[in-house]
Formats: structure tokens, C-alpha cells, sequence
């Protein structure tokens, strides 16, 4: 013990890191089921190539998990919390090549520190496997180039098409090692080493499912990714909001100090690049490279079109790497100060739930609601179950219940991933179905009178039956509207 005691305070990082995870394995418990893991979830369960909205990594580990575990909540956000905590090993790692031990130490507290953190430590989504993937594809580039091991352009093409295979933002990868060549003057011969081309192109290889699944299905994914962003992109109508709105989700993900040390290094490198036409040393330059398309890259479309906030998330990498060379011991305890502070009251409102969560982005209420449908249900074992609110309350009803669950597929509105499951609505033509919504406002138990008018008429007639309850009289109280639809009448 006293060995292990010895260790921590002479590896402060280490240190830091088994505290943040540990409070953070600590919460998973707690934790309820989000939409998101659900409806990734849901991939997992229907095992495809790719999938409408994103590749399938995320679905394909979920998948692993919970057939080895079992499904549960707790597996599901297991699994989200291990993968982090791979991708938090893989950047100690990384952080070590350009790093002294006491840099180093700073830029490994600041990174498992962030909101960011936890986020993909408890919430499913393409994210959590692209940051792994990411950050290792970063590790073996640098092996390749600057260690000269051949083989990692092998293992790096690998890494690289396993990113894309999580998210197609992983594409700023092979953008980010073309763009670190290209200006470097010491590395440009890599532009005439095969090795290079067949690490691009074994990324391209690997990434083959998803093109597959793409072409055979007259590429729906990518363009419900690409054309509606690029339209609206190329009307250009400044927003100032959304670019405030980028803003105030990165200073909430990064924490304010991160954020300003971001800014502050971003725009020294610009102006020396752009007045001085001066070009940081090559490992500087090569963490830029996987930093500037993505941070730079997003803000500067922010005025003009909404930025989600996870889109930047691979930035963060290489870009805490950096800020691990300027950061003060001051600005690092402030950091850490505010952490604690944010992560003490998010500890708070997961255990206690003080805050009401209007909306059905919440872990409440869902697995109650899936016990009060299938009772409900067995008024008639045939039905079919519906909800046409995107994929929140569908995915959960598919985790909660053993019924038969569809979502805005029922009439004929798009559905993401459930219009790609293999389901023909023409065979439950004549068939019953409960309609269930959410009522986010819960000001009252009353019902809500009659079934929507975009539902009507695929059904001959319809019966509005009480509302569900959840955790009634409580802050975790849930309001959810139920219709008997009868005789169902799909439409072509």
C-alpha cells in the first residue's frame, strides 16, 4: 500500500486521472438510459454494414458488450466508460512524444479534467469510438514519420478507417497528414513514399462497409450528412447567435481556461503563419495538423450554420497537447478548481435529480414507462407500438419492451435507421397500434383530446385512453399521452 501510495504523489497525472474515473465509474450506477444509447443501442441489435445517420462502430461495441454482460443500463454505459478510459491511456501516450514529464503531466490533467470527459464517458454515441480511434491513428502516424517504423503505416491506415467507420468526421484525418507534409519542409519527400499512399489507401479499405452499405442503398447516409449542411452553408446568412452559441457549448465542454488557452494559441500560430509567414517547429506543426481543420475549421463556418457541439471533440486531442506547452501552474489548479465545481454539480443532478429535464433528452422515466406500456399492451397482445418524435421514446421502447416498436415509418415520414431495419408496414395493414408521445410541458393529467391529424388517417378510428404517470408527485414526474389506433391503413 504504501508502495502504491509512493507512486501516485510522484505521478501527479496518474493520480488525477484514477480520481476523475473513479468518480466517474462511481456515477455510472445512477445513470438512467439516454435516448442516444438507445437508438445506438438499436444498431447493435440490427447488425448492418453502416447505418442511415452514422457508420456502425458504435453499434458494433455496444453489440460486444452486452451480449458478453447482458443488456443492462449499467453494461451500456459501461461500455461508453471503458472506451474512454482507453482513449484517456492512448493520449497519455501520445502526450509523451512531445512532451516533457511536467508538461506532460499538465496536458494529461487537463484533458481527463474536461467536460468532455465525461460526456463519452456516459452517453453513447459515434464519439466515444472515433476519440479512441482518432487518438490512436495520431499515436502511429507519429511512429511512422517521425520514429520511420514502416509498420505503422500499416497500423495507421488501419486506425484511420476504423475512425471513419465510427464517424465521418474522421475524414479530417487523412486531410490533417496530407496538410502536415505538404507544408512541412522537412518531411514533404513523404508525398513520393509509397508508404504514405498505401497507408491512405488501406484506410480506404478499410472504410469499404460503409461505402458498400452507402452504394447499396443510393447513398442515403451520406447525403442526409451532406446536403441539407451544404445548403444551408452556401445560402451564407450571417447568424451571429449561432457562432455565440459555439462559443458557450465549448467553454462548457473545454472549461473556460482550456478554451482560452485554445484561443490564445490559435491565434499566435495564425498570425505568425499569416504576417511573419513563420512555421512552428515539426512537431508543433504536426499537432496544428490535426487541430486546425477541425477547431478552426468548424468555427469559421459557426456564423453561418448551427456547429453541434460534439464536432470539435477530435480537435481537442492534439489541441490539449499544445496547450500542455503554455499553460501555468496557476491557470492548471484554476482549471482543475472549476472541474471539480462542474463535475460536483452534475454529481448532483444525476443522484438527485433537482433540476426538472423538460424534454425527452433525459435518462428519466424510460424504463418505467416501458413496464406501464407492456401492461397496458396486453389489452391487445397483436398491436403494433408507435411514436413519431424522432427516435427517443421508438429506441426506448425497442431497450424496455419486448413488443413490436416502429416510429414515424408508420406514416410515411422518415425514421433514420428504422426505415432501414427491413420492416414492411404493408404487412401489419388491418393491425391496432398504441400511439405513445411524451407531454414535455406536464402542466396538468389531463388528456391531451384527440391523435395528432398527420396520424389520422392511417388509422379508421382511433380511441384516446388515460395518460401514463411516471414518478408521480415527483421532480422525476413524466406525462405520456396513449391513443388506441384501430385497424391500421398504411399508404403508399
Amino acid at each position: 500500500m504504501k508502495k502504491i501510495t509512493s507512486f501516485l504523489k510522484n505521478n501527479t497525472a496518474i493520480s488525477w486521472v484514477l480520481g476523475f474515473q473513479l468518480f466517474r465509474f462511481f456515477l455510472l450506477p445512477f445513470m438512467g438510459l439516454m435516448p442516444q444509447d438507445a437508438y445506438y443501442y438499436l444498431y447493435g441489435q440490427n447488425l448492418s454494414l453502416s447505418y442511415f445517420d452514422h457508420p456502425g462502430m458504435i453499434g458494433y461495441i455496444l453489440r460486444i458488450f452486452t451480449d458478453v454482460f447482458g443488456q443492462s443500463i449499467f453494461v451500456v454505459k459501461l461500455t461508453d466508460f471503458t472506451i474512454s478510459s482507453l482513449t484517456i491511456i492512448c493520449f497519455y501516450r501520445l502526450s509523451s512524444l512531445f512532451l516533457s514529464k511536467h508538461r506532460q503531466s499538465k496536458s494529461v490533467i487537463l484533458f481527463v479534467s474536461t467536460l468532455f470527459i465525461s460526456v463519452i464517458s456516459f452517453n453513447s454515441t459515434p464519439d466515444v469510438p472515433l476519440l479512441l480511434f482518432w487518438t490512436l491513428s495520431i499515436l502511429f502516424i507519429y511512429k511512422a514519420i517521425f520514429e520511420q517504423i514502416k509498420i505503422y503505416w500499416i497500423l495507421a491506415g488501419i486506425a484511420m478507417g476504423l475512425a471513419f467507420d465510427s464517424k465521418y468526421t474522421a475524414l479530417l484525418l487523412q486531410i490533417g497528414i496530407l496538410g502536415f507534409v505538404i507544408f512541412s519542409t522537412k518531411y514533404r519527400k513523404l508525398l513520393i513514399s509509397p508508404w504514405l499512399w498505401l497507408s491512405l489507401m488501406i484506410s480506404i479499405a478499410v472504410t469499404f462497409p460503409v461505402w458498400w452499405w452507402n452504394y447499396q442503398n443510393d447513398f442515403a447516409s451520406f447525403a442526409f450528412q451532406s446536403s441539407e449542411r451544404t445548403s444551408s452553408i452556401s445560402k451564407f446568412e450571417i447568424k451571429p447567435i449561432l457562432f455565440l452559441g459555439v462559443i458557450g457549448h465549448q467553454l462548457i465542454l473545454l472549461l473556460p481556461i482550456l478554451f482560452s488557452v485554445f484561443i490564445v494559441f490559435s491565434f499566435k500560430h495564425i498570425k505568425k503563419a499569416l504576417i511573419k509567414f513563420s512555421l512552428p517547429s515539426e512537431k508543433t506543426l504536426f499537432l496544428l495538423a490535426f487541430f486546425t481543420p477541425t477547431f478552426i475549421g468548424f468555427f469559421l463556418i459557426s456564423p453561418v450554420y448551427w456547429v453541434k457541439l460534439n464536432w470539435m471533440m477530435p480537435s481537442y486531442v492534439t489541441g490539449t497537447i499544445i496547450a500542455g506547452m503554455y499553460i501555468s501552474k496557476k491557470l492548471l489548479n484554476t482549471q482543475l478548481l472549476i472541474s471539480i465545481i462542474f463535475h460536483v454539480i452534475i454529481a448532483s443532478q444525476i443522484i438527485f435529480y433537482f433540476v426538472p429535464v423538460k424534454s425527452d433528452d433525459t435518462w428519466v422515466g424510460w424504463k418505467e414507462l416501458g413496464e406501464k406500456v407492456e401492461e397496458i399492451s396486453e389489452k391487445d397482445a397483436q398491436a403494433f407500438i408507435f411514436s413519431i418524435d424522432g427516435y427517443k421514446t421508438s429506441a426506448q421502447l425497442r431497450f424496455f419492451t419486448s413488443k413490436t416498436i416502429f416510429a414515424q415509418n408508420v406514416i410515411n415520414q422518415p425514421a433514420l435507421h428504422f426505415d432501414y431495419i427491413g420492416d414492411d408496414m404493408n404487412d401489419y395493414k388491418g393491425k391496432n397500434a398504441f400511439y405513445i408521445d411524451s407531454d414535455k410541458k406536464n402542466k396538468n393529467k389531463n388528456k391531451l383530446g384527440k391523435l395528432p391529424e398527420k396520424i389520422q388517417p392511417f388509422f379508421k378510428s382511433y380511441e384516446e385512453l388515460d395518460p401514463i404517470i411516471i414518478n408521480e408527485g415527483s421532480l422525476k414526474e413524466r406525462k405520456f399521452w396513449v391513443f388506441y389506433c384501430k385497424n391500421y391503413l398504411p399508404k403508399k
